[in-house]
């Protein structure tokens, strides 16, 4: 029951899914992030949001920071795959923040192709806790996983699980996609639920894309649902697990239910909080876990009071590395701001993960060593 993901046409196209589902669920629900269900179906009838919408610029498809940020972790984990790398990425991301173009490149942390994406120049309402944490200055060393860490010790905001995908795309194990994607976010996050839900979600990427059905039970149920069921398993062996792992449970028994709903997706919370985030991903994409499935599964994750561009990317991150580019909505796709971009990062990432470092000229231009 193992994927063969060394194939690498079928490896590139469930990394390009995970990166480029999760970009269709960021833009889905941004023009809705802020508003109550009431307001979404008094805008959009009772049914809600029901295909990619305008945003406040009137334009449809255009990502929010939660794509913005994930791309620099693909690209940091591309130059470095350590915790030093990615946060000189996100530097990278902060400073397309701050700036209307491209600064000049120098010989400190502006340098690579990604920097040079003129439509990354763009504020789409990044989280206070992300900003705050790399403008602190030095990068300090993680607390010890089930401790406060030292950037920002309360903040448990969804701005570390909706950037944390790429780290299950490629890593050796499960245990290292949830330890590397828990130590990079407390870059920014030091609430131990904070971290510990952006592992935990690595870790479900991880075992999408490696499938690990290796118990006669286990092959009994459908791949995401044993991949929620392992992570939870893994999660319960770090101190401070508890508030992920019933978040979890929750989307885990809802889905169980049936009759999906917007109303059952806000009982499982608002979003803003990281554990939230995840459970109602997981949720969405639980009770519509089909290849044929990801539209509607998109659709429930944005049609909520809540955070609606994030729960949107992770539930699209979490299919598009299950099912594939194929499995994502091609009419959607068309309209999907710096598609030839994510998908270019993408095949870059699954070319590494296959080959090692490719040393060419052309490769070190685009992503030289941190």
């Amino acid at each position: 029951m193992r994927r063969p993901i060394d194939d690498l046409p079928e490896h590139r196209s469930r990394v390009r899914g995970c990166l480029l589902g999760g970009a269709l669920g960021d833009a889905l629900g941004a023009p809705v992030e802020f508003d109550s269900l009431g307001e979404i179906r008094r805008r959009y009838g009772l049914a809600g949001l029901t295909e990619p919408a305008p945003d406040w610029l009137g334009r449809v498809g255009l990502i929010t920071d939660d794509t913005q940020m994930t791309l620099f972790t693909v690209e940091g984990l591309i130059r470095g795959d350590d915790a030093t790398a990615v946060r000189r990425a996100y530097l990278r991301w902060l400073d397309t923040q701050q700036h209307p173009s491209p600064p000049p490149a120098d010989g400190g942390f502006r340098t690579g192709r990604l920097r040079e994406q003129r439509w990354l120049y763009s504020q789409r309402a990044p989280g206070n806790a992300c900003l705050s944490g790399l403008r602190r200055g030095e990068a300090v060393a993680p607390a010890p996983f089930g401790e406060p860490g030292p950037v920002n010790p309360d903040s448990k905001g969804c701005g570390t699980v909706m950037r944390s995908a790429p780290f299950g795309l490629r890593a050796r194990s499960a245990r290292h996609a949830f330890e590397l994607a828990a130590e990079c976010a407390q870059i920014t996050h030091g609430h131990p639920t904070g971290y510990l839900a952006a592992g935990a979600f690595a870790a479900v990427v991880h075992y999408l894309m490696n499938d690990l059905a290796t118990d006669d039970s286990a092959t009994d149920s459908p791949p995401l649902a044993r991949a929620v069921r392992r992570t939870m398993d893994l999660l319960s062996a770090y101190p401070s697990h508890q508030e992920t792992t019933e978040a979890l449970r929750a989307a885990v028994s809802l889905a169980a239910e049936g009759a999906p709903s917007p109303e059952r997706v806000e009982s499982l919370g608002g979003a803003w909080i990281a554990e939230e985030a995840l459970a109602i991903a997981v949720y969405c994409a639980l009770v519509n876990p089909g290849p044929h499935d990801v539209r509607q599964a998109l659709l429930l994750a944005v049609n909520h009071s809540g955070d609606s561009d994030s729960t949107g990317a992770v539930c699209g991150n979490l299919l598009g590395a299950l099912h594939g580019e194929a499995a994502l909505p091609r009419d959607w796709l068309a309209h999907l701001e710096g598609r030839d971009a994510i998908t270019g990062l993408a095949d870059d990432f699954a070319a590494q993960s296959a080959d090692g470092h490719e040393a060419t000229g052309g490769w070190l231009t685009k992503y030289p060593g941190d």
